[in-house]
């Protein structure tokens, strides 16, 4: 009977605290608080930092912004040669709003000498499959070494220089080839980018591809004085 009593008590109790608070028995444990969280470890979703922290701050130590020159230097001489300074902005196809927009291009803005420069890269061919091929090959930068200027005469050869061909490159269409170089360069950061200046064009440079002349194969080399990256492209039909 006194049992019974018991149980009667222990419910009543429970139903008078039900608008307030579940009954628990000593072996719950409580749900752990934001301090708990934070300190396994994990921030709480309100103080989780933000993702893109880190890249801005980066920018603006650079002291540049990403968006697209309006006016551009006149300091490349004819022929081909290496560019080498800094990623002042990345023009995407998709960049309409920019001076000088390109269609099929991803215009490679470096800064050089106080003056931005347009190294203008193909990511969409002419011909029968509209597919370049594309592929990344670790190499030390050839000589001469990396100083900020235009080395007019400094030859690159995919084969001979680099070790590189046909079975190292990969065909992309252009919406997706345009990603994988703009995810290669970073704003501020130090470039090197083999090219060709065309009579009366001392602004911009192009030709970033394998070419027929010899030793004039472009290419865009990221991280030049550091771990360098050779991003290079062929069009379909060229074989070395």
């Amino acid at each position: 009977m006194k049992t019974t009593v018991r149980m009667l008590l222990i419910g009543a109790c429970c139903a008078g605290v039900a608008s307030t608070a579940a009954c628990s028995s000593s072996s719950s444990s409580p749900s752990p608080s934001p301090t708990d969280v934070a300190d396994a470890g994990v921030l709480p979703e309100e103080e989780t930092p933000d993702s893109g922290a880190d890249a801005a701050l980066a920018d603006e130590d650079s002291g540049l912004t990403g968006k697209c020159a309006d006016t551009f230097g006149d300091k490349l001489t004819e022929g081909f040669g290496r560019i080498d300074g800094t990623v002042y902005a990345v023009q995407k196809p998709s960049d309409t709003q920019c001076t000088m927009p390109n269609d099929d291009h991803v215009v490679v803005q470096v800064l050089m000498s106080g003056a931005v420069y347009r190294l203008v890269t193909n990511v969409l061919s002419n011909g029968a499959d509209p597919n370049v091929r594309f592929a990344v090959v670790p190499h030390a930068l050839p000589a001469p070494a990396f100083a900020e200027g235009w080395h007019a005469g400094a030859g690159l050869d995919y084969p001979t220089t680099l070790g590189a061909h046909n079975d190292d490159f990969t065909p992309f269409p252009m919406d997706e080839l345009v990603s994988k170089v703009a995810a290669e360069l970073s704003v501020g950061a130090k470039v090197s980018l083999y090219a060709e200046s065309g009579k009366g064009r001392p602004e911009s440079a192009h030709k970033i591809h394998r070419t027929s002349a010899a030793n004039q194969d472009g290419a865009i080399v990221v991280d030049p004085t550091g771990a360098p990256k050779f991003l290079l492209f062929h069009f379909d039909g060229q074989a070395f």
